[in-house]
């Protein structure tokens, strides 16, 4: 049987196994008259997870070494004894042989990748039945076994909240270490990059130009500077001077003048703004905004505006992160006491002013967070700035000239045709790791505030 067919095996005998153990401990409801330790459904959860857990384990430990064994089997037919040596054709032929046995091909380049088609069925047939046998027996001793614990005094529930605690801490821990994996790999791989490249001249280098580098000093054409600056521009500029005034003024609008009914439609069409992808905003950004802008640019006498200005990135990026600071504003304003409010209209204040001296103040430390939050999501955006900003590394505060920013930069140095080991792929990563050492120190100052907030007014 293939994985999908075993899979619906396993679910089944679960499911049998829940309905069978259910009606044992209801039947020793019925027979005593008294309340047991835990409940029917308890009992059935338990032997249904100690018939489904140990076959679904084994089925994903097998889907990782079965293609192994199938391919070790059919080496050691007849067939394969005209395999050229290890390497790169005798894959290509048994990667050929496989998907013909599988069916996902109808043609084969080399004929004896149909020759060695006929002993991967079998192979891959045998190897099926073996999974099916055990898979069987795992289902049927696990079942088994936690069907004759179901008793009376068996407290089947505390069993299953340990099963679910431990599946809570496994996804925690999931969480965890795949941070902790992405955090390696960077320190690792940015380790190669400054053990060829010294730290000082990327961080403090003004001309960046990997694409022409010097063995004898690749640090001089890899000087980071131009970017950090052109991500600073576009991400915590131009694009925050777009977000923070109408996204203030949207929540200030929505929390203090809009009726209900308008804060009902106008809030979640908002928030829409945060579910548009992002290639979206880039395709509008190269296709539209940064025409128009090159447009009015020429219009007032800018003849040498670029069509990939910082200005065109940096205006769709500010629209993309407004639903960022309009939702932290909103829940800033929400937050502050009515009394405060109610006070300051008693003593005979406008809304303006109640707004702009009482209300604004006390949640300031909640906009302050969500703007830090919006900056770090502006400068770590991708897809706008590799289809709208420009490649060319420049130091300059005209937001009508070309620039570019620290993620486009990665994305160009990860693809094409240079070596991994070279210091222009390695820069990648140091990149990277500078990105992500100022969006996390971004977040913890973020949070830090909005969590001195929360303790002011809860």
């Amino acid at each position: 049987m293939n994985g999908v067919v075993l899979l619906i095996l396993i679910v089944g005998l679960g499911l049998i196994a829940w309905a069978v153990s259910r009606m044992r401990a209801l039947g020793f409801r019925r027979r005593l008259g008294t309340r047991i330790s835990s409940l029917p459904h308890h009992h059935g959860w338990y032997v249904a997870l100690w018939t489904a857990a140990p076959p679904l384990l084994f089925l994903a430990i097998w889907a990782a070494t079965s293609p192994a064994l199938v391919t070790d089997m059919v080496l050691d037919t007849p067939a394969a004894a005209q395999l050229p040596p290890p390497g790169f054709e005798r894959a290509a032929i048994l990667s050929e042989a496989r998907a013909l046995a599988a069916g996902r091909a109808h043609g084969a380049f080399h004929a004896l990748s149909r020759t060695l088609a006929p002993a991967y069925g079998a192979a891959q047939a045998r190897v099926d039945w073996i999974a099916t046998a055990v898979v069987l027996m795992l289902a049927l001793a696990g079942g088994a076994y936690a069907y004759l614990r179901v008793r009376p005094d068996f407290s089947a529930r505390t069993r299953i909240e340990r099963v679910i605690l431990g599946l809570l801490l496994g996804a925690s821990l999931i969480a965890i270490l795949t941070t902790a994996g992405i955090v390696a790999s960077l320190l690792y791989e940015a380790g190669r990059f400054f053990s060829v490249v010294p730290i000082t001249d990327f961080l403090f280098g003004t001309h960046w130009s990997p694409q022409v580098i010097d063995p004898r000093d690749p640090g001089a054409s890899l000087g980071a500077v131009p970017l950090f600056w052109g991500t600073f521009f576009i991400g915590a500029v131009i694009a925050m001077a777009v977000a923070i005034p109408f996204g203030l003024l949207s929540a200030i609008y929505l929390t203090q003048y809009a009726a209900p009914r308008a804060r009902r439609i106008m809030k979640p069409v908002l928030e829409v703004l945060a579910g548009i992808p992002t290639v979206v905003y880039g395709y509008f950004a190269a296709l539209t905004v940064a025409p128009a802008v090159r447009q009015f640019a020429v219009s007032i006498g800018i003849d040498w505006a670029s069509s990939e200005s910082a200005l065109a990135a940096g205006l769709v990026m500010g629209v993309m992160i407004i639903p960022f600071v309009s939702s932290m504003a909103d829940d800033s304003l929400a937050a502050v006491p009515n009394a405060m409010r109610d006070g300051s209209l008693a003593m005979g204040a406008t809304p303006s002013e109640t707004i702009t001296r009482v209300m604004l103040p006390a949640a300031l430390p909640g906009v302050v967070g969500g703007v830090l939050l919006a900056v770090s999501r502006a400068i770590g955006e991708t897809m706008i700035v590799v289809m709208a900003a420009s490649g060319v590394a420049t130091l300059t505060a005209n937001p009508f000239a070309s620039t570019t920013t620290v993620t486009r930069q990665i994305v160009d140095l990860l693809t094409g045709e240079a070596e991994f080991d070279s210091p222009k792929t390695l820069a990648a990563f140091a990149l990277g790791l500078t990105l992500f050492v100022i969006t996390l120190l971004l977040n913890i100052i973020a949070l830090t505030v909005v969590k001195r907030y929360r303790e002011s007014y809860e």
